[in-house]
This record gives structure tokens, sequence and C-alpha cells, in this order.
């Protein structure tokens, strides 16, 4: 089944395909070009994540262990650790990228979206506030 538009969000030139967005967990389909920029470290307050290489490869830094995901490749993030992800190499890595419970859903990143695809500079103290409201805690 391909994704009609609406399944999909842009942030930046980050491109995340919404597979589940419900209550009991997020699955989203996670496209990040060669070297893009990506988001801070950060940890979840509610939600684990587990991620599973599809393409390409995305380097993930875990509580300050770098781990390398390329497909087949899998790394479960628990609650609480400080993460961040990169894509380092020349091609572009894609994830299947799950988040239990759901609670960092779908508007989430669409919220995130509005402040960071903007002309200029985006407004960095009112990205942090939307990550503070789903639960998500910079480091």
């Amino acid at each position: 089944m391909e994704a009609l538009q609406n399944d999909i969000v842009r942030i930046g030139q980050l491109e995340l395909r919404f597979l589940v967005s419900e209550v009991g967990a997020t699955v989203f389909e996670f496209t990040v070009p060669s070297r893009a920029r990506v988001p801070a470290a950060h940890h979840h307050r509610d939600a684990d994540e587990f991620l599973y290489g599809l393409e390409g490869t995305l380097t993930v830094i875990v509580d300050g262990q770098t781990r390398e995901i390329r497909a087949g490749d899998a790394i479960f993030i628990p609650r609480g650790a400080v993460h961040h992800h990169e894509n380092l190499h020349d091609d572009t890595a894609k994830v299947l990228a799950s988040m239990t419970p759901g609670t960092i859903g779908r508007r989430y990143f669409e919220e995130i979206a509005e402040v960071v695809n903007v002309p200029g500079k985006p407004d960095l103290a009112k990205a942090g506030e939307i990550m503070l409201r789903h639960g998500l805690i910079p480091a």
C-alpha cells in the first residue's frame, strides 16, 4: 500500500511516514538524508523507542554509546535514556521507528514541523515548550 500524502510529515529535510498513531503506539518510517539536521539529544519521559534499520546507515547515540543501524539491525531505547540520531554517511538512511505507548504521536511532529519549517531560524524556545508538553526532555 502506498502512503497517502497526508501520512507524511516533513521536518526540515527529515521525512516521517506514519503507519500507526494511536494511544498504544506510534509507528513511522523515518527517512534521514545524508548529513541532514536532526533533533537535539533528548530523552522520553513516558515512552520507549525501538528502531529497525531499513536502508542506509543511521548513527544512534544512546547514553554516550554509539551504534550504527543498518538494514536488519535493531536497537531498543528505553524511556529515560538520552539519545540522538544522525546520518553521517553519504546515502539516505531509513528506519522503522516505534514508540510505546503512543504518547509521542503524529501531533508532536506536526507541531515541531510548524516551528522548524520557517524561513530563517526556528524559535527554539517554542520548540522546547512543544517537546516538554509531549514528554521529550532536552539533554
